[in-house]
């Protein structure tokens, strides 16, 4: 089986509320979403997506979005605040109905994606170089 990944990239704010460490503060990451689609057994061609079609479709359903967003926990009163705040001067925001962990993340990119790319295999969302979760059927 043969599987190939397209990389998009978006930058975004957020805060990740109840959490002990220093990710409770307001800060944003360089997000890099590998995309993996593994080839169809009834495709036999040598090519398992055009890479500039999934890119097409990754930055409609995704980056179009959360670009340049404030991502954000619509369970939690603080970000729900922020959000507000946000709103309100004409920046930006995505409401989610969990905490915006990198895995999260995956798993939500992936069933956004999963109707749209046939043969989607893999989600893979990395905050920083070394910082990265994945999600897969």
């Amino acid at each position: 089986m043969i599987t190939v990944t397209k990389t998009v990239k978006f930058d975004a704010a957020h805060v990740l509320t109840n959490h002990d460490g220093l990710c409770k503060n307001l800060h944003g990451h360089t997000y890099r979403i590998d995309i993996s689609v593994a080839q169809s057994e009834d495709n036999q061609g040598d090519m398992v997506i055009d890479f500039k079609d999934l890119k097409n479709i990754a930055t409609s359903v995704i980056c179009d979005s959360f670009d340049h967003a404030f991502i954000y926990n619509n369970k939690s009163e603080g970000e729900r605040e922020i959000a507000s705040v946000v709103g309100k001067y004409g920046m930006r925001t995505v409401e989610l109905p969990f905490r915006s962990t990198a895995e999260n993340l995956a798993r939500h990119f992936y069933s956004l994606l999963k109707t749209k790319i046939p043969g989607l295999c893999a989600i893979r969302v990395w905050e920083t170089s070394e910082s990265s979760a994945e999600y897969k059927e």
